[in-house]
């Protein structure tokens, strides 16, 4: 067994940002795009921090930075859209986390949905959620989440993030 530092946590520095993303970069994590119906809009951005949180509530969480162009419509919404993306849809990932995209523009496919939050055509899966807490972390905010209603039941595989790239599965 190798040895391992004697930490002791009273002096312990936290680690530099650059440690975790390198550390995150091979944890391969699902894709998902969450949007918001904003006051001049829809917005939307991609997100690998989605997580199931409990099922009794139905409820889940994901992370935004408070710096996102989408922060402001998400930071005063009651609701959100939830779309986990297929393999096939590496480019609609891409154009959700590109900063200045039209990201509601051609080519992307999307109807107004319940409490008017907009869904994305063509996913996995989508879930309409109603926010119930928005919890400070750092330079993001942890946003918890009831599921409301949805459709499980679309077509395909998942897509992947992992090393700075989106991936589909491999057999």
């Amino acid at each position: 067994m190798p040895a391992t530092p004697d930490l002791d946590t009273h002096t312990v520095r936290l680690a530099s940002p650059d440690l975790l993303r390198s550390v995150f970069r091979r944890h391969a994590a699902g894709v998902a795009v969450i949007t918001a119906r904003g006051e001049s809009g829809p917005v939307g951005f991609t997100a690998t921090s989605l997580s199931s949180v409990s099922a009794e509530p139905p409820m889940l969480s994901f992370g935004i930075g408070t710096g996102a162009s989408s922060w402001p419509a998400i930071s005063g919404t009651d609701h959100v859209g939830v779309h986990i993306l297929g393999e096939h849809q590496q480019e609609l990932a891409a154009t959700f986390a590109r900063s200045g995209a039209d990201r509601f523009g051609a080519p992307t496919a999307w109807r107004e949905g319940p409490e008017g939050v907009p869904v994305l055509d063509d996913v996995l899966a989508w879930l309409v959620c109603r926010v119930v807490a928005r919890v400070p972390a750092g330079d993001h905010r942890i946003v918890l989440a009831e599921v409301v209603l949805g459709d499980p039941a679309g077509p395909g595989r998942p897509l992947l993030y992992h090393q700075g790239r989106f991936n589909g599965l491999r057999d």
